[in-house]
């Protein structure tokens, strides 16, 4: 059960002198009881999608982590960051690829297809402009990474991100992104 709905239900079955066994429908005590369990449903329903919008920046983060493990945690120069960021912007390219063939002439393209072209062209323009990733040159920085669990989005703040253009620009960055 919710944590709302549940002290709800304690504090009635306190006013009652016990448990609760039952409660008239159109009661104030079952109107509350109601509310809370809507409540319940919509914070869980926003806690849902707010973990759905973070999926991408983790998935993020997770591949550059994994990209300074391979280098042993040690920071990474410039040119294997852009490496790096080149890879992670053309992961999507051999899937559309695949889907492209498949399609037979003159067919329009799938949902798939268009969601993968779209995915790669928002990549390639936050390369043009500045790609946003946790700072890999620092190796205070590669620790804060390395202690991360994997999932806790609240601990992605204490890491420094930057954003890193296509021609080798470095600007400080904050945690979280705007209009990432």
């Amino acid at each position: 059960m919710a944590k709302t709905f549940e002290k709800e239900r304690k504090r009635i079955a306190k006013k009652k002198g016990g448990k609760i066994e039952a409660l008239h429908a159109n009661s104030r005590n079952a109107k509350r009881l109601h509310t809370a369990v809507i409540r319940d449903d919509r914070l869980k329903a926003l806690a849902a999608a707010r973990k759905k919008q973070d999926k991408p920046l983790i998935r993020r983060t997770r591949f550059f982590l994994e990209a300074a493990r391979e280098n042993e945690l040690k920071p990474l120069d410039e040119a294997t960051i852009q490496a790096k960021i080149l890879e992670f912007v053309q992961q999507h390219n051999e899937e559309y690829e695949e889907l492209k063939k498949a399609r037979r002439a003159g067919r329009p393209p799938s949902t798939r297809e268009d969601l993968l072209k779209m995915a790669i062209a928002a990549l390639e323009t936050e390369h043009k402009n500045g790609f946003y990733l946790p700072d890999l040159s620092s190796e205070k920085n590669l620790e804060m990474l390395e202690r991360w669990d994997g999932s806790n989005w609240a601990f992605l703040t204490n890491v420094t991100w930057v954003k890193i253009s296509a021609d080798g620009t470095t600007k400080p960055s904050s945690f979280p992104p705007q209009g990432l």
